[in-house]
């Protein structure tokens, strides 16, 4: 394949050395076309067709090797066939040569470019994806942009060849026939200037603006249309500037934002305030995995010269109440709350406001109050509220699997869990764990910590999937070694009940194995809350998330989405990041508007020891084609690590091959999370890693181990013919 392409760049490079040593551009000048007008009228009266398919052969050879001449062949078209003719043959040959042009440039040159650049230009692969025919048809139509440049600029990108083809053939028409009906004007031409005049490139330019004009128009008939059946029933005049559905991450954040900037806004919440992060997930999750550490730490305290505690089980002592671990999550919910309560944000100027939010129209919310106050029929009081925009903040809810004999059996979620278990005296005996992504590996290894005898059932050859292989290896690794009994490509077939006892029935490798168990937790995955909001009668576009553009819009341009029922991450923080282009979006977007940012994203899975990503990881960069050079630094090497006896992980860096530039970063270890915000930033900000490797951290400290893994990156560089020399040198100095 390097010879193809080494084959094709030397034929290209030798037509352009070749049409500059002949004194090619005499050749294309108007007045070499002037004086061969008549001989080539006189050889096209005796061979007209011979002619017309020279000519076709000639133009396509010019355009494919973005050879100077393109100009004079077009205007020798109309001089020679007329305009009729001369049109038809230039468009379709310029158009062919243009599309041979563009194939070299992809062959020869494509596949490096997206390697190298490929997380840079993935915003404008998908704009060409997106837009790419109107692009290009707006520069075909300005003719100040030279079309051998646009030829082989396209042909980098991701862009269709027959695109390309009807798109160039459709922007060039307007300007070949400007050029082929000056041919048919050849005697009365003094220069070019004489057909390129200002008021003609400035209708040019009117031209190639007039597809976004067009664009913009089209927008606003589809709004209009969108809008349509709802005109009659549209307000005057708004109670609200906003109204936020969800009291979760992306709500709060919304509502915030939209106070601060003096909005009149509303927040409606239909059960607790915080949404699912406080009451189910991040929070109590957390403070079940520091229990669970302590009583780990404490089984072990041989590791730090101390005596161990044996379990109770094994003839020990009570190592704990279990009932005082859930009331200490309880607690620690209750303690955060107000940071997130009704009172909080009232003070913050959000009018809020606990009910059953639904949208009856693009600008009204119509909010059941479940807050006692009913009128007299019994039924929850409703009230109504008109409002310039609405962010959909619904949050989501676990996915409980269609498995047979489920609810005969009973299961708890990561929801319900927290009440469940707080009314349980004993830590489960026996506990199944379904699904192998970070939620069920969390709660798998916690409730292991904890004492149960733990299966957790993945239907998967491996946990944590997204993750790389070695890192989805050591997570294994590490749930195993706390008692976690995992079992992967295990897919779960039904529940039965058996003389009293519970039995999950998953086949592995073609035979059925069944796990007795006390309690079950579904754990494999959560689904967005879609229904009960009016989005079905709105006709607002649902798949597995609200479908939005990239401003978080749905179809209804005042109607915003953001957060887990937007997609497509499901973190809290990545919730609170899009609130605020929702929220913004909502109130300024008549002046400008931003896009949703999503470059640096990062997350962290907290098994012990901790799973941090940000950015590209191995798996990722093949997926997508994108060359990378991998840094790995072991944490076992690590000073503070092995004083703390957590000497195991590592930081695995993704770069641009040959350079600093980060493309991911992978971290496994203890406080990985907290560990990965200094990438993070340095990706946000464009830092590479020498200027990690140039920032002083704190000995000792676990975060010296981003300096290492960038110290280790530049070992891998060194000049080494510079140091040579420089050894060179210093033998010289010593004589």
């Amino acid at each position: 394949m390097k010879t193809a392409k080494l084959l094709v760049l030397l034929v290209a490079a030798t037509a352009l050395a070749a049409f500059f040593a002949l004194d090619g551009g005499r050749l294309v000048s108007l007045q070499a076309l002037r004086d061969s007008q008549a001989t080539l009228a006189a050889l096209d009266a005796a061979h007209p067709w011979g002619l017309r398919a020279a000519f076709v052969a000639v133009y396509v050879a010019v355009a494919a090797l973005s050879l100077p001449g393109a100009l004079m062949l077009t205007l020798a078209g109309g001089a020679l066939f007329g305009l009729g003719w001369g049109l038809l043959l230039v468009s379709f040959a310029s158009s062919i040569g243009a599309t041979f042009a563009f194939l070299a440039a992809r062959f020869v040159l494509r596949d490096a470019v997206q390697a190298r650049f490929g997380a840079r230009l993935a915003d404008i692969n998908q704009g060409v994806a997106r837009d790419g025919a109107l692009y290009l048809v707006s520069l075909r139509l300005i003719p100040v942009v030279p079309f051998f440049v646009i030829n082989l600029a396209m042909g980098l990108t991701t862009m269709r060849t027959r695109t390309f083809y009807w798109a160039s053939q459709l922007g060039m028409l307007a300007g070949t026939a400007v050029y082929v009906n000056a041919g048919t004007r050849l005697a009365e031409l003094q220069t070019v200037h004489d057909i390129a005049s200002p008021p003609l490139l400035g209708a040019f330019v009117l031209l190639g603006v007039f597809p976004w004009v067009a664009r913009a128009l089209m927008n606003h008939l589809q709004q209009r249309k969108v809008y349509a059946r709802w005109k009659a029933v549209r307000p005057s005049t708004f109670d609200r500037n906003l109204v936020v559905i969800g009291g979760g991450a992306g709500g709060l954040v919304s509502a915030y934002i939209a106070a601060a900037v003096k909005a009149k806004v509303t927040l409606v919440e239909a059960h607790k305030m915080g949404g699912d992060c406080l009451n189910y997930g991040c929070v109590p999750s957390k403070a079940l995995i520091k229990s669970a550490t302590l009583a780990h730490q404490m089984r072990h305290a041989q590791r730090y010269g101390l005596h161990s505690i044996v379990r109770a089980s094994e003839g020990g002592p009570t190592l704990f109440s279990f009932k005082a671990v859930m009331q200490r999550i309880h607690d620690v919910i209750a303690a955060i709350a107000p940071h997130d309560s009704v009172e909080r944000y009232t003070s913050l100027g959000v009018e809020v406001v606990q009910g059953y939010a639904k949208i009856v129209n693009p600008w009204t919310v119509e909010i059941a109050l479940n807050d006692g106050d009913t009128a007299p029929q019994g039924q929850p009081k409703v009230i109504r509220l008109t409002t310039r925009s609405i962010v959909i903040a619904a949050g989501a809810r676990p996915f409980v699997p269609p498995l047979p004999g489920l609810d005969a059996v009973g299961y708890v979620t990561s929801d319900t869990l927290w009440d469940a278990f707080a009314k349980l005296d004993e830590v489960p005996p026996r506990l199944v764990v379904l699904g192998g992504g970070p939620i069920g590996c969390e709660l798998a290894q916690s409730f292991a910590r904890l004492g149960s005898a733990v299966t957790q059932v993945e239907m998967g050859p491996r946990i944590m999937a997204r993750e790389d292989l070695d890192v989805s290896a050591l997570a294994a690794h590490a749930l195993r070694a706390d008692g976690v009994d995992l079992l992967t490509d295990h897919k779960a077939l039904r529940c039965e009940i058996v003389d009293g006892e519970k039995v999950l029935v998953a086949e592995h490798a073609g035979l059925e194995r069944r796990i007795a168990f006390d309690q079950l937790l579904c754990a494999v995955g959560r689904t967005a809350r879609l229904t009960g909001y009016g989005l079905e009668d709105l006709g607002i576009p649902t798949h597995t998330t609200v479908q939005t553009n990239d401003y978080l819009q749905t179809i209804y341009p005042n109607i915003y989405a953001a957060g887990d029922v937007a997609g497509p991450y499901q973190f809290t923080h990545t919730a609170a990041h899009q609130a605020w282009y929702a929220a913004v979006n909502a109130l300024f977007g008549d002046f400008k508007k931003f896009k949703a940012d999503y470059s640096v994203i990062p997350w962290a899975t907290f098994i012990a020891p901790e799973v941090a990503r940000v950015g590209l990881n191995e798996q990722d960069a093949q997926a997508h084609g994108i060359a990378y050079e991998v840094t790995k630094y072991g944490i076992d090497d690590l000073d503070r690590a092995i004083a703390d006896s957590e000497a195991h992980g590592f930081v695995k860096v993704l770069t641009v091959p040959g350079k600093d530039k980060i493309l991911g970063v992978t971290i496994v270890g203890t406080h990985a999370g907290d560990l990965l915000a200094e990438y993070v930033l340095a990706m946000k900000h464009g830092l590479g890693l020498n200027k990690i490797l140039g920032t002083i951290h704190t000995y000792p400290t676990l975060a010296e181990a981003n300096k290492y893994a960038a110290g280790a990156w530049k070992r891998a560089h060194q000049p080494h013919k510079l140091l040579e020399w420089v050894r060179k040198f210093h033998d010289w100095k010593r004589g």
